[in-house]
């Protein structure tokens, strides 16, 4: 950790946290849900020590950096436009990217929109989702999985944040880091996580308590609701993006996710990425990696070896 600089920076009307560090090309990691930039910093030295400029972001809405708080402005183009500012705000023309979970969903759509920015991608644990011209994503979720499933759960606004306040922000970051059931994640009603404050959670030995003290300390003090807004933006997303449906990411993919990732077992999943689809909609995509007995928090449960994949890839452009 010693080493990475922090600052603010303005970049399309809000003030974003960055955390960076080497010189080089730049190598823009974007963290998923419930994480931050913290979640690379396994990564950022890694890359730091080979020749690269790493540059991790606080997505909109999460840690240091500003959370409107409408999740109207939580579509992918308002994050994408986020990051197209950032690009802009460093002078650079092109960047790699590295995408995890909600990062990784939104670097599908950079590429998607801007493939012109990007050198080429790594992206972990979300496979690309071709845009559904028939069916409202939450409208498509809820009849797979039912009312009870955390994409559903997380669509009314405040409810899901109750819940985690009646936990706390500690004891949220220690359940979600610790999932390795593959199937659907579901907080009923009546019962939400099924934990509560005082029930121990083991750490596993990729993630520390002082790990930990990190994500909570930024969730307790920003709060859930800019993460959650993304899940609430789905629709809204998926309006806006009309115009992209049938195009094809044109943009050097290297995909890499656990075979214990929620992600991967999503019905259909593997099916879309091993059978052709995955190619056809990506046809730039030139390695899909399966990590074996690794679940979803890829970089963080297997930092070392993801980030030789990272470096295996991009050092070919």
């Amino acid at each position: 950790m010693e080493g990475i600089e922090h600052r603010i920076v303005d970049v399309n009307g809000i003030k974003m946290h960055i955390a960076e560090k080497g010189e080089g090309p730049v190598v823009l990691l974007l963290h998923g849900f419930p994480e931050l930039w913290y979640s690379w910093r396994h990564q950022i030295v890694s890359l730091a020590s080979s020749g690269y400029k790493a540059v991790a972001p606080d997505l909109r809405g999460f840690g240091d950096t500003d959370a409107p708080p409408s999740f109207h402005s939580y579509t992918s183009l308002h994050i994408v436009d986020d990051l197209i500012a950032l690009i802009d705000f460093l002078g650079l023309g092109q960047v790699f990217v590295v995408g995890h979970d909600w990062g990784a969903t939104i670097a599908w759509q950079l590429c998607l929109f801007r493939p012109d920015r990007v050198k080429a991608l790594v992206n972990l644990s979300v496979h690309y989702f071709p845009r559904n011209p028939t069916f409202k994503p939450i409208q498509a979720i809820r009849a797979a999985y039912g009312d009870d499933y955390y994409v559903c759960r997380i669509q009314e606004p405040g409810e899901i944040e109750a819940e985690f306040a009646r936990v706390g922000a500690e004891t949220v970051i220690k359940k979600f880091h610790t999932l390795r059931d593959p199937s659907p994640l579901m907080i009923p009603k009546e019962t939400g996580f099924g934990i509560s404050p005082d029930s121990p959670i083991t750490l596993p030995s990729w993630l520390t308590q002082e790990d930990v003290d990190y994500f909570a300390g930024k969730f307790e003090k920003r709060g859930f609701t800019g993460g959650l807004n993304y899940y609430r933006a789905f629709d809204l997303t998926w309006e806006l993006t009309a115009p992209w449906t049938s195009a094809q990411v044109k943009v050097p993919v290297k995909f890499i996710v656990g075979d214990l990732d929620m992600a991967y077992h999503v019905p259909g999943a593997q099916e879309y990425i091993h059978g052709g689809a995955f190619k056809r909609d990506v046809p730039l995509l030139e390695e899909v990696i399966v990590l074996e007995g690794v679940a979803h928090f890829t970089q963080q449960e297997s930092p070392t070896e993801i980030s030789k994949h990272i470096l295996d890839f991009i050092q070919k452009f």
